[in-house]
């Protein structure tokens, strides 16, 4: 990944989704490895009240985390929300020889996150749109709390996906070369969403529990860790052992992270040179601040000129404010006519460069996740409209919205 352990939020960074957020401690351990402000003590702290280690990853991006994940299927869906905004700010400010916006959504998901529903509305919608710049790795451990997927979940998932239109590989999750070629070939895409499909075992290495469902949320317990330690080698104390060797290794990120967010703040310079209106406009997008005047004469409703639908005054607002705010994109779920979301002096997202009217399909669902994401990811404003009853569909989003504070509208 590209990514600074020492500025969390440099604006080019690539963005890490942890979508099976019971797996919370796979973050967490590679933050503190990686050299996040994220201490060891806090590892410790694990699922304790008030830690910075809760059961499921909570949005704080000052450590690293990205969004808030634990609802199963949320975090896919809030990656493809990252990946068209990605593609928005790219769009409109990329040009010769600047790639100012060129990151990557990399993201995890499991058994789980691929039953939700949310999945299956988002991955269709990604695979539409050919968003290129999502690379999924999906954790195939086969395993549920209920028991074997076997009882619940015998489709191809393979087969399932290449007909949303990604591009599928299957690796070994324990072979970290062919994990990595995998990658390296899924970036070579630039017109399909990736999957790669790794297949992993639950509790790999712990004696009893490995592929068992016990394993699935509940503690090993200390005899089994004991065991586990004992196969692979590895020293029963002190409890939380950091090899030097292997601390040294992975804080090697925080030069590396350094350098390309210099080099990146360097071509920033030159482009601000170049093209000083563009820069302007992308300290403004990025930094959530809004134009002078932004709000002058807007169009104004009295009853003096009769009755007006709440929908119609929405809609001529909303099309005078994106005159005046160029990072406003959104759409609806199939009734931009009815709700008036439609922008109608801009292109369709996807089909015209600098496009800005989304068409979510009949997808509530999948559209408050990518809200989510393009709100999380910073530049636009992201909007969405749908019926007031319809919005049952994407109710966990909203709420995920409102724990992250984020900027989105409905």
């Amino acid at each position: 990944l590209k990514h600074n352990p020492r500025n969390p939020r440099w604006f080019n960074r690539d963005r890490f989704v942890l979508s099976a957020g019971h797996g919370s401690m796979l973050l967490y351990s590679l933050l503190y490895l990686t050299g996040y402000p994220l201490s060891l003590k806090e590892i410790k702290n694990f699922r304790q009240w008030g830690s910075k280690t809760p059961g499921h990853p909570e949005y704080d991006p000052d450590i690293g985390v990205e969004t808030t994940t634990g609802p199963l299927g949320q975090g896919f869906g809030t990656g493809v929300g990252m990946a068209i905004a990605e593609r928005y700010l790219r769009e409109y400010f990329n040009r010769p020889g600047f790639p100012l916006v060129d990151f990557y959504i990399y993201g995890i998901c499991s058994d789980g996150d691929l039953m939700e529903g949310i999945s299956s509305e988002a991955a269709s919608l990604a695979g539409h749109l050919k968003l290129g710049k999502i690379i999924y790795l999906y954790s195939d451990n086969k395993i549920t709390i209920e028991g074997s997927t076997d009882l619940t979940f015998t489709e191809n998932v393979a087969q399932r996906f290449r007909a949303y239109g990604w591009h599928v590989q299957k690796v070994n999750g324990y072979d970290l070369k062919a994990i990595e070629k995998a990658i390296r070939e899924a970036r070579k895409v630039k017109d399909q969403p990736s999957l790669i499909i790794a297949r992993t075992h639950i509790a790999y290495g712990a004696p009893t529990k490995q592929d068992t469902p016990e394993a699935h949320g509940a503690p090993l317990g200390e005899e089994e860790i004991k065991r586990a330690k004992a196969l692979v080698g590895w020293p029963l104390r002190p409890k939380f052992y950091v090899p030097k060797k292997a601390l040294q290794h992975m804080r090697k990120a925080i030069e590396k992270g350094k350098k390309e967010e210099k080099k990146w703040l360097q071509m920033l310079r030159k482009y601000k040179r170049k093209y000083p209106e563009l820069y302007e406009k992308f300290i403004q997008f990025t930094e959530g601040k809004l134009p002078d005047g932004w709000d002058t004469d807007l169009p104004v409703f009295s009853p003096e000129d009769g009755p007006v639908a709440t929908r119609s005054a929405s809609g001529k607002v909303l099309n005078t404010l994106a005159d005046r705010l160029h990072n406003l994109i959104g759409g609806s779920a199939d009734l931009a006519p009815s709700n008036n979301t439609y922008l109608r002096n801009y292109p369709d997202f996807g089909v015209k460069k600098g496009g800005r009217n989304l068409h979510f399909g009949v997808r509530e669902h999948a559209m408050g996740a990518a809200l989510n994401g393009m709100a999380l990811t910073g530049g636009v404003i992201p909007y969405g409209g749908t019926f007031l009853v319809f919005s049952d569909y994407m109710r966990p989003s909203i709420r995920l919205a409102s724990m992250m504070h984020q900027h989105v509208i409905y």
